[in-house]
């Protein structure tokens, strides 16, 4: 018995690292659309479309075209990555570098379009926000980031159960809302596209992580149900409860792990069961409402 528990051991390992590894590379693919959109989509419209990629517009049309967007998105994310080893720690901000590498080389390595790639301006932003969205929702997913305004909604997730998508959204509408000092924006068009763009790339980013204010009630069948339950209190942190079950066919008594979480924490517990359990049976349903510590406070009737 002994010997099969040491056995399976490198296996559990190498499961874990091929992960890692593929979250890596979906972190650095995913970041690609968001600089795509930027250099040839964005600046050739004149429109800035918020977040630190914004910012970076905002600077190369000042300069006058000469400050490139990804020597200014490398800049900044410097300051702003000093700041988040303070709050969320090493181990993220270890994920924020590597995308911040990823969405820096895709900057440089995409040229700026003296012509934009979709003419009509008002379909360019809208398909512009939608892939963007989808690109960092994804990201975030892999608990990665792409770096500037993500940084500081990490922080402020990290602190407050705020969606990441509103704080995104926040920064970005004051950003935008200084693109109208520049020479190069002459319509109010131009800052209503850049909030077309907006909303359509932080609500793309709710909805491919599924709103994460949302609690969800999972239920975990498994052998391993006391691993699992010490894994979810200490590692997400989550309280469990521990229901008696006894399979119907079999008659085999079991213990079931119930826990409710966030909906961004469910993506974790998901993990955690996976590496513990491979062949652990998984139910996870959303929670119309969830009040007491750790949640939402108790409703007054």
């Amino acid at each position: 018995m002994v010997s099969e528990i040491v056995t399976s051991l490198p296996d559990m390992k190498t499961k874990k690292w091929l992960n890692e590894l593929k979250e890596l590379i979906i972190i650095a693919i995913a970041i690609m659309p968001y600089a795509f959109a930027v250099n040839q989509i964005l600046v050739p419209h004149a429109v800035v479309g918020g977040g630190l990629a914004g910012l970076c517009e905002i600077i190369y049309f000042a300069s006058g075209n000469v400050m490139p967007i990804w020597a200014t998105n490398l800049l900044v994310n410097a300051l702003l990555l000093t700041i988040a080893v303070f709050t969320i720690g090493w181990k993220l901000c270890i994920r924020t570098i590597y995308g911040v590498f990823w969405m820096t080389f895709w900057l440089k390595v995409i040229p700026v379009s003296a012509e934009p790639l979709i003419t009509d301006p008002f379909m360019a932003v809208i398909l512009a926000g939608l892939v963007c969205g989808v690109g960092l929702g994804i990201v975030f997913l892999n608990n990665g980031a792409s770096g500037g305004t993500d940084i500081i909604a990490m922080i402020v997730n990290h602190y407050r159960n705020v969606p990441m998508g509103t704080v995104l959204f926040i920064c970005d509408l004051v950003i935008i809302s200084c693109a109208w000092l520049l020479p190069q924006v002459t319509k109010i068009e131009q800052l209503l596209f850049g909030l077309c763009f907006t909303f359509m790339c932080t609500t793309a980013v709710d909805w491919t992580m599924n709103r994460v204010r949302q609690s969800v009630q999972i239920f975990i069948f498994s052998t391993k149900y006391e691993e699992i339950a010490q894994a979810i209190m200490t590692k997400v942190p989550r309280g469990v409860t521990l229901l008696e079950g006894e399979g119907g066919y079999t008659k085999h008594p079991m213990k079931v792990v119930t826990c409710l979480a966030r909906r961004n924490e469910s993506n974790k517990i998901f993990h955690l069961v996976r590496d513990i359990d491979p062949d652990a049976f998984v139910s996870e349903t959303q929670a119309a409402g969830v009040f007491g510590k750790g949640f939402d406070a108790i409703k007054k009737q």
